[in-house]
């Protein structure tokens, strides 16, 4: 069990925000959103309790990735040094999940399943870790930390 508020922030530290309750889990994306986002093979982010998430500095500073065809979650960076904070679904803006990267401590989870793993990139090996794949998106009851 992580020591609450779990905090986190940007790069350059004009960002931050905290988590007051634990993470409900965390996942690997495979996409080509993410791989285009971070620049590398995929990302990590772990999805919060709804309403346990708040930017407590810099709000002014974030800026916004809207994806639109198709629509998807909507990114949020700091404008100033470019790091990427968290997201929040396009269809329940209460659905908020964060970049592990962007933590200072243990989050107290571990990514546990890949999704996406249909457009993983042709450069990158799967690790053979057990963990469940998708070829798309994760069933929504997954993601929202309920057992199928």
């Amino acid at each position: 069990m992580p020591d609450l508020p779990i905090t986190g922030g940007c790069m350059c530290e004009r960002v931050r925000f905290r988590v007051t309750e634990p993470m409900l889990g965390a996942a690997y994306c495979h996409c080509k959103r993410c791989q285009r986002r971070t620049g590398t093979a995929f990302s990590a982010s772990a999805l919060t309790v709804p309403g346990s998430f708040e930017v407590t500095e810099g709000e002014e500073l974030l800026g916004v990735h809207k994806p639109q065809d198709p629509p998807g979650w909507h990114k949020y960076f700091c404008s100033r040094c470019g790091s990427q904070i968290f997201t929040q679904s396009h269809e329940d803006p209460k659905l908020v999940s964060v970049r592990m990267g962007a933590l200072d401590e243990d989050p107290g989870v571990r990514p546990g399943l890949h999704q996406f793993v249909a457009y993983k990139a042709s450069w990158d090996e799967l690790p053979d870790d057990g963990l469940p794949r998708f070829d798309e998106r994760m069933p929504a009851a997954r993601y929202q930390g309920e057992q199928e």
